[in-house]
């Protein structure tokens, strides 16, 4: 610290050290001002961004898409595709979407997401409860840390169980490739015709 100086003697100060004179706090009275390197100050608050950027976690909502009558093992691959994104970090919205005359039944709807919130009750939170929009009902669910980390452990004392799940979720991923194939053979041959 060195003190009060007028302007041309604090320039003239900076000038004599080869550093920058830059003004810290114009409002204070006097006037804050530092005596230092310009270019490097501003190359180690833009390092400062950069490193406070690289830490911040981005948390994506993915979304899962249901209907009432939606079958039983389809339901069941949909909670392991949101159980999965759940453990990523990623929040999982469940899209209930009603058609026609579903709409006059939509007790069934409300059973498929309150089964669906029992099967990701070990993992997640219901950040959202059931909220209706039109012809769709959603629920918003958050990764809870503690819960996913009692559920890691229980996943690293039985490994078993974990070898199972990856086998499914490989064979679900190459179930899902294939069917797109068989799409996309079919539409190449809708063309053709």
């Amino acid at each position: 610290m060195l003190g009060v100086y007028s302007v041309p003697a604090a320039i003239q100060l900076a000038e004599q050290r080869g550093l920058d004179l830059i003004e810290i706090v114009p409002t204070a009275t006097p006037p804050t001002c530092k005596i230092m390197d310009y270019g490097k100050w501003k190359y180690e608050n833009k390092k400062k961004q950069v490193a406070a950027k690289k830490n911040q976690i981005i948390v994506d909502i993915k979304e899962i898409q249901l209907r009432p009558r939606t079958e039983q093992h389809d339901l069941d691959t949909k909670v392991r595709h949101a159980r999965r994104f759940l453990l990523e970090g990623d929040k999982v919205k469940v899209a209930l979407r009603f058609s026609g005359r579903e709409v006059a039944h939509q007790e069934e709807g409300m059973g498929v997401l309150r089964r669906i919130t029992e099967a990701l009750n070990d993992l997640a939170i219901v950040e959202s409860p059931a909220k209706r929009e039109g012809r769709q009902v959603f629920t918003l669910f958050a990764p809870d840390p503690v819960k996913i980390k009692d559920y890691q452990k229980k996943e690293a004392s039985n490994p078993a169980a974990k070898a199972a799940r990856e086998a499914q979720d490989v064979k679900d991923r190459e179930t899902h490739k294939n069917e797109k194939v068989e799409k996309d053979d079919e539409d190449k041959g809708d063309d053709k015709a």
